[in-house]
């Protein structure tokens, strides 16, 4: 199994940007979390992260029928990327979104996906371990 994690804009900031929010660990800290989990349980994975929209919808794209599953976290551009809704849309693979924060106890506007719609499910408020539970999910599946 082949697994494409993808983080968007700022989540190269993690462990430095509001830890009171996202934590103290950084993106590096997940990468490597999530490799040891996927030597674990049979299963390869890439993280990827990008600060701009049109890097993620290409990398969307050649995902598509290449990998088993993808874990994404839109980050800002869950609540206004069209462009991000509609290349999900327009691909096979399955998309898990995730939040690290929990956006429903958050401000108003975070609390609206335009990408939710699109994708098998919404994951949010569980940290790091958001993204494996959405890993799972696809492990599960197969």
């Amino acid at each position: 199994m082949n697994i494409l994690v993808l983080n968007g804009p700022n989540l190269n900031r993690l462990g430095q940007r509001e830890p009171n929010i996202y934590g103290s660990e950084s993106l590096e800290d997940l990468e490597e979390q999530l490799k040891n989990y996927g030597q674990k349980n049979g299963f390869t994975v890439n993280l990827k992260q990008t600060n701009w929209e049109g890097q993620l919808v290409d990398w969307l794209h050649e995902a598509n029928d290449q990998v088993d599953g993808i874990v994404l976290n839109p980050a800002a551009w869950t609540h206004y990327s069209y462009a991000i809704r509609d290349a999900i849309a327009s691909i096979d693979t399955s998309v898990i979104e995730v939040h690290i924060s929990h956006v429903h106890a958050r401000e108003e506007f975070r609390k609206i996906s335009v990408v939710a719609p699109v994708c098998v499910g919404q994951i949010s408020g569980f940290g790091f371990l958001g993204y494996q539970m959405a890993i799972d999910y696809f492990l599960r599946r197969q």
